[in-house]
């Protein structure tokens, strides 16, 4: 098959993860700390040996455990762009990007020229005659890109490459790696914690939670329609996890009822979700009496200000994701909140989206 398929199983990093990556596209794995991304794209370099499993590339077997197949990391097609630049300290920077090209048996001349173009392309060719000691983080990435495309690689494999950058140089980085992964029909994998990186870089997204792919699909729908606890926090949204008890509701794990709007209708009893923004919770002191609402007793748990706006973050008693809601810094005066209050958030049926996990 053209792209990648991985499937493989790493007992002792507790990972499962099988997914697929169309040729010419870019997947970002999604996940937090500790939830076995890096792993992952070692077993898809080759740095690390799944118990079981199968990669492939362009058709190509890297990785078959049942039939004892193992191809060497330099011989896999591969590049992996970390999250240090990991250049030669004694080297310049031409001589970095060269050293791909020579070691793929260029001569010296067309290893330079190679050098010097891909140096221009990621806007480093005043960087040639430097040391890595002599450049930024910035600047050392630029070139560690470079090198990378030098070698000119069926499959760019990048691990948080931006989170060793300060502030200034991280959005400088990522422009950079757009405009390079969307020219010449790359393929490749982008580790992240950072849904901007997805948007930014990437067609589709893998979520991984503890080990496992709990969420697939293009970034877009992840990101607007999440399906996990991790994909519901990074944009931003309060999702709650349960089962259809009817048309349009759920009933979480911990007994709580939740009316919405299903845009798809859902099976009962077949898993679901609810979904709303933070903006669409309202705060009270006291539960509500009248039109029937959604409401979810919760203890504050930290307060952000956010200009014009107070974020409210709080935590419940059933053991799902904390909920936020987003209100007014005047309404926050009135309500008095502080951490460890009791409160009631509320959300109309209307503006909650019930769909399909």
């Amino acid at each position: 098959m053209s792209g990648l398929h991985v499937d493989v199983e790493i007992p002792e990093r507790d990972v499962i993860a099988s997914f697929d990556v169309a040729a010419g596209e870019v997947t970002a794995i999604l996940g937090p700390n500790g939830a076995g991304k890096s792993t992952v794209l070692a077993a898809v370099a080759g740095l690390h040996h799944p118990n079981r499993g199968r990669i492939e590339l362009n058709g190509r077997v890297l990785t078959d455990t049942a039939a004892g197949v193992c191809v060497s990391p330099h011989k896999r097609g591969t590049v992996l762009l970390a999250q240090d630049a990991l250049l030669f300290p004694h080297l310049s920077a031409m001589d970095n990007v060269a050293f791909a090209p020579r070691s793929a048996g260029r001569s010296r001349r067309e290893s330079a020229q190679a050098a010097r173009h891909w140096l221009g392309a990621v806007d480093a060719g005043e960087l040639a005659d430097r040391k890595p000691s002599q450049l930024s983080g910035g600047q050392a990435q630029r070139v560690a890109v470079a090198r990378a495309l030098a070698a000119e690689p069926e499959l760019l494999l990048l691990d948080e490459p931006m989170s060793a950058l300060d502030v200034s140089s991280a959005p400088a980085l990522r422009s950079l790696l757009r405009r390079v992964l969307r020219t010449g029909n790359r393929t490749a994998v982008l580790v992240t914690h950072d849904a901007l990186d997805a948007l930014a870089l990437a067609d589709s997204v893998v979520v991984m939670d503890g080990g496992r792919v709990v969420e697939r699909g293009d970034v877009r729908t992840v990101l607007t329609r999440p399906r996990s606890t991790f994909a519901a926090r990074i944009a931003g949204i309060n999702l709650r996890s349960g089962v259809m008890i009817e048309d349009c509701a759920i009933r979480t794990p911990g007994g709580t009822a939740i009316a919405g709007l299903a845009e798809v209708a859902v099976p009962v009893g077949s898993p679901a979700v609810a979904m709303f923004e933070p903006s669409a919770v309202s705060v009270y002191l006291h539960p509500p009496h009248g039109s029937p609402r959604n409401a979810f007793d919760v203890t504050v748990a930290e307060i952000e200000n956010r200009g014009s706006t107070v974020r409210v973050r709080a935590e419940d008693d059933e053991g799902q994701p904390g909920l936020s809601a987003d209100i007014t810094t005047a309404a926050a005066a009135e309500l008095d909140l502080v951490p460890g209050a009791t409160v009631t958030f509320v959300v109309k049926a209307t503006e909650t989206l019930i769909y399909a996990q």
